[in-house]
């Protein structure tokens, strides 16, 4: 479809990763509105290069990659020295079917994990939330960040290190 400038490709592709765009660029940028601007950027520029989709393999990589990227160019055009992450807490728990009384009960340690996982280093943090919050594959991952395997593997080590630790300080 995408070869045929088919409108209906643009708008699937869009209902698809848009949400899932705005909270990995939301790491990279302190507002909405940025991502946003990143994102749409994203979407023009895989649009603008629809007729080499065919070459593409791996397609969640390839447009984290351009976010990523665009992300990174936006801090540079702004003349900023550093990225720095968001403010943003994730539930892990969103569409879990629970009572009311397992909600009051949860939601203490929901807010602990969510403050554990904020505390995290920044590189750790971000390998987190695409392996644990977008379901990316380690792979996927490590092409997004630029990095190895092996390196993302000692991110999410050290990351669940001290998720551990933090979560142990706090029962």
């Amino acid at each position: 479809m995408a070869l045929t400038d088919s409108q209906a490709a643009f708008k699937s592709l869009y209902l698809t990763y848009f949400q899932r765009l705005i909270r990995f660029t939301r790491l990279y940028v302190s507002s909405t509105v940025e991502a946003e601007e990143i994102v749409s950027d994203t979407f023009l520029a895989v649009w603008n290069n629809r007729k080499s989709l065919l070459k593409v393999t791996n397609f969640d990589s390839y447009i984290y990659s351009i976010a990523r990227h665009k992300a990174i160019s936006y801090y540079r055009s702004i003349h900023m020295e550093q990225i720095e992450l968001n403010e943003l807490s994730i539930d892990l728990f969103i569409h879990t079917e629970t009572t009311p009384e397992d909600d009051l009960i949860s939601k203490e340690k929901i807010n602990q994990l969510n403050n554990a996982i904020e505390a995290l280093p920044a590189k750790c943090k971000t390998a987190f939330k695409l392996v644990r919050e977008d379901k990316l594959k380690y792979k996927e991952v490590a092409a997004i960040l630029e990095i190895s395997v092996k390196t993302l593997e000692a991110h999410l080590t050290t990351a669940i290190k001290k998720l551990r630790e933090f979560l142990r300080k706090e029962e």
